[in-house]
């Protein structure tokens, strides 16, 4: 018989039993869980007749999400090993499910691929959130911590808005369904601008509802810009997928409905301090020319500049006194006088000569009068029955009567002869 040390015969056992269970799951409740400041987890997995220890080293531990407590059912993925010092074999742990996980994982992973075949989670249908919400909703729970810390938000930095709260149960049976009914009874309302839909972290159990395809079809029929605020940073739900926008957390949402305002707020801010800034620069300078001026020579004596005027209403003085109306008045009659007696010869001469041509036009008149020319020993020849003047001889026939018009009087007589020529 071969006599062994204790090391030969544990590093023996260690490389018999280490390689035979490279890899294998584990399934168990955790007892014993202690985490060192190191960051590793230190945990022994028991069922009803036996434990085992194990350790979760922390480069592993950041996929869990949440940390393990007493009495989780777990499934520890790993491998096997003997830790020497102790000479007792342990659980290397490279990643631990909580139990019942591994399935919510498979229904998640599957509605996921099934909405988004439907395009549900399509960029372009998303809608931009209002730049100045004048109403703000909100479904979650109303004791939670979410709510406070999006009336925190806003309270510090959006004086004056409007929240409506639609309270919820944000987990556990009947969850899904009342945070679907909420979002539905708002775009009923019509009332808000915006919605905020979410909770707090917690595990994947927790969040659950915000899985579910009834939450979902409800955002994604929603006519209300929707945030989603569900859990941490690093938990992500279909609800963010759906949902037009995803916030990090609660109080980020609250932030990103608030964003616009507080980007015109700023600029406001900044374009005051450019126009104070303007003014005063602009103030100064005024102020150097200003001073300058009053530097000039021309303002030394108020003569300088007031002399021309000065001299210039004395002149308009001296052209008044000779403009007033009684002085005008004699100047005019002066010039007058003389015109009298030759405007009135004129006139005279113009009367006399209009007389004349007057007289002339008389005589002349009166010499082409008929009767004048009757007088010289013309006559008149007139038709009998009508009493016009016959013009021609060719008007006249044999025996036709006809009066003649003379200077002392008439005469009828008959045609009988008509000659041309």
């Amino acid at each position: 018989m071969k006599i062994l040390t204790v090391a030969e015969l544990t590093f023996a056992i260690k490389n018999l039993l280490e390689p035979q269970f490279r890899s294998l799951a584990v399934k168990g409740e955790i007892s014993n869980c202690k985490l060192q400041s190191s960051g590793h987890l230190y945990f022994t997995l028991k069922d009803s007749t036996a434990q085992l220890s194990a350790v979760l080293f922390r480069g592993n531990s950041t996929g869990l999400t949440r940390q393990p407590k007493e009495g989780d059912q777990v499934i520890a993925t790993g491998e096997l090993s003997l830790y020497p010092p102790r000479g007792q074999y342990q659980m290397i742990v490279r990643e631990l499910q909580f139990a019942g996980v591994g399935e919510l994982l498979l229904r998640f992973q599957k509605l996921k691929e099934l909405l988004q075949s439907r395009g549900w989670f399509a960029a372009e249908r998303k809608r931009a959130i209002p730049r100045l919400p004048r109403r703000i909703g909100v479904v979650t729970s109303p004791t939670g911590a979410v709510i406070q810390d999006i009336i925190q938000v806003l309270g510090r930095r959006f004086a004056g808005f409007q929240l409506v709260l639609r309270p919820v149960k944000v987990q556990g049976e009947g969850a899904a369904e009342e945070i679907a009914q909420g979002i539905e009874e708002f775009n009923a309302w019509g009332g808000v601008d915006v919605l905020i839909v979410g909770r707090g972290g917690g595990s994947i159990e927790d969040l659950w509802a915000f899985n579910e395809e009834k939450v979902a079809a409800a955002i994604f029929g929603s006519k209300i810009p929707i945030i989603s605020a569900v859990g941490h940073e690093t938990d992500v739900t279909i609800a963010d997928w759906v949902a037009d926008v995803r916030a990090p957390t609660p109080s980020a949402a609250a932030e990103m409905v608030i964003a616009e305002k507080t980007q015109l707020l700023k600029q406001v801010f900044i374009t005051g301090q450019q126009v104070r800034a303007r003014t005063a620069e602009k103030r100064e300078r005024e102020q150097s020319r200003l001073s300058a001026i009053r530097r000039h020579p021309l303002f030394s004596s108020p003569y300088t500049l007031l002399f021309q005027p000065i001299q210039q209403l004395d002149h308009f003085r001296s052209s008044f006194e000779r403009l007033k109306p009684m002085n005008r008045l004699a100047e005019w009659k002066k010039k007058l006088s003389p015109l009298g007696d030759q405007t009135f010869l004129i006139v005279k001469q113009q009367i006399q000569q209009k007389r004349e041509k007057l007289r002339w036009i008389q005589e002349h008149l009166t010499s082409l009068h008929p009767h004048n020319l009757l007088r010289k020993g013309y006559a008149i020849p007139f038709f009998e029955n009508t009493r016009s003047i016959i013009l021609s001889v060719n008007d006249l026939k044999v025996s036709q009567p006809f009066t003649l018009e003379l200077c002392d009087g008439r005469v009828t007589a008959t045609v009988t002869d008509v000659k041309n020529g």
